[in-house]
């Protein structure tokens, strides 16, 4: 019988086998030119470079999947396929080097997981930040921006290659570099938060081999829940370093010498009917959708859960007041909510923001109410009751942590719902203001020139469905975790 980190390497690689052919298809498709039918050589040529790491994979595959194969022994053929495989990160290919690196690994512990997702962080955003050099001109930044970015890469590349040696390690280089991670998630990257706190667990005595309980450890089963995660916080990340990497030139001022150019090294998605940076406005408009997206969720789950733990919690007349209120604002269309608020206070960020946060609070309600009804009955609640505690205290201490977290699956989940809703209004011309480098704005320019300039209107939408996928995926592993039944 295969043992459980044996199987997990299995399944990782049968994951990526997947998505390393699609991977290759991919650029198939981009090298040909249908009008007239030509091939596109250098992308031809990547097509070749993905079609050889994809047939090395399938190798790797097929070796890991043989009966007697088990991670914890030495394999020669296993060694040197993942080797050779972790040199697919140069080609763009980031699903070779993590079933490279996870079938050379032979113990793999949560913190070594999300080692190898922060460390694609930092060059995903390094990658795209680079794009910059081609520009004719660079943001006064950049240069230190991308000095701080390559040292924060070769740390993290320290952690994930020397963190299994974390137990012989002194306390106060564990001390520092513990703060050291905590500190590079300033720039956005939250999967260092994930490593940081793996490890410090990891540290404790009598943790090593204990039985992964907790939803950060579970979700490291979920390979598609980890690329959601990924490129979530690459998209946080590269907004947070854009605003020092990128120039907002290219992004808001009209330059009429450049309209409506093909992609190239200089505009990598090429430029608008006002000669606009199509690439640079999306890097930019992520910080606008994800914003909006999560704060139109926070803010309902805040309110929504308030007043339903509240009406849960006292019942009676307390219940039916609040509940009644709320299912006159629910019989309101969502959408139809916020369309009116943003049409009589102007199309804004904080006006969709309340317009969006509005229509969800009743929702939340709901599932706040439901999941309260459920846990004021639990005994340890009446055990507070009999201690003389007050009812503010109850519901904060022992009623509302316990039912939060079917909130947060719903909240995650309920992101990517928030991040269509806002590119729809915007879509519509009732969202942010329409210079703002937003994708739902930047789609409805595309969409003017989807017979002659296709890219305009494909680029922000692939953004868009690429952002609500990872949440949904994110949101899905996060159920998975709680759920008693699947684990």
């Amino acid at each position: 019988m295969k043992s459980y980190q044996t199987r997990q390497t299995v399944n990782q690689v049968r994951f990526n086998n997947g998505l390393t052919w699609a991977w290759s298809a991919l650029f198939l498709l981009l090298s040909i030119q249908w009008q007239p039918v030509s091939l596109k050589m250098p992308l031809f040529y990547m097509f070749i470079a993905q079609f050889v790491f994809s047939i090395l994979h399938q190798t790797l595959l097929k070796s890991v999947s043989v009966k007697g194969y088990h991670s914890e022994k030495k394999n020669k053929k296993v060694k040197l396929l993942s080797i050779i495989l972790l040199f697919g990160i140069f080609s763009g290919n980031i699903f070779t080097f993590i079933s490279g690196l996870v079938t050379l690994k032979k113990s793999k512990s949560t913190a070594f997981i999300y080692s190898i997702y922060m460390v694609l962080v930092d060059v995903l955003v390094i990658s795209v930040t680079a794009m910059n050099v081609f520009k004719p001109f660079v943001a006064e930044s950049f240069l230190t921006i991308m000095y701080v970015l390559i040292s924060l890469l070769l740390f993290h590349s320290f952690i994930l290659v020397f963190g299994d040696k974390w137990h012989g390690w002194h306390n106060n280089i564990k001390r520092i570099v513990l703060v050291l991670l905590a500190l590079s998630s300033l720039i956005g990257n939250v999967l260092t938060l994930f490593v940081a706190v793996s490890l410090y667990k990891e540290g404790i005595a009598g943790q090593k081999g204990k039985r992964k309980t907790s939803i950060r450890e579970k979700l490291v089963r979920n390979q598609a829940a980890l690329l959601g995660l990924l490129f979530i916080t690459f998209l946080i990340t590269i907004s947070v370093t854009s605003n020092f990497s990128f120039s907002q030139s290219f992004s808001e001022s009209n330059n009429y010498n450049i309209i409506l150019q093909e992609p190239s090294l200089i505009y990598p998605f090429g430029t608008d009917n006002f000669g606009r940076d199509v690439f640079s406005r999306i890097i930019f408009g992520a910080q606008i959708s994800l914003s909006v997206g999560l704060l139109s969720t926070v803010i309902p789950l805040m309110i929504g859960g308030t007043l339903g733990a509240i009406s849960a919690y006292y019942g009676s007349r307390t219940d039916n007041i609040i509940m009644r209120l709320l299912d006159v604002l629910y019989a309101i269309p969502g959408m139809l909510l916020a369309i009116t608020i943003v049409a009589a206070f102007g199309a804004s960020t904080t006006n969709l923001i309340i317009a969006l946060s509005l229509g969800a609070i009743p929702s939340y309600a709901r599932t706040m109410r439901a999941n309260v009804l459920q846990v004021v009955n639990y005994e340890y609640v009446e055990a507070a009751h009999a201690l003389g505690q007050g009812n503010w205290w109850i519901i904060r201490k022992h009623v509302v942590p316990n039912a939060l977290a079917p909130m947060i699956v719903r909240a995650t989940l309920t992101i990517g719902i928030a991040v269509i809703s806002t590119s729809s209004l915007s879509y519509l011309g009732l969202g942010v203001e329409a210079h703002v480098p937003e994708w739902g704005n930047i789609l409805r320019i595309g969409s003017k020139y989807l017979e002659t300039n296709p890219y305009l209107a494909i680029y922000p939408g692939l953004a868009i469905i690429l952002l609500v996928l990872s949440f949904n995926f994110l949101g899905d592993g996060i159920r998975d975790a709680n759920d008693p039944h699947v684990n």
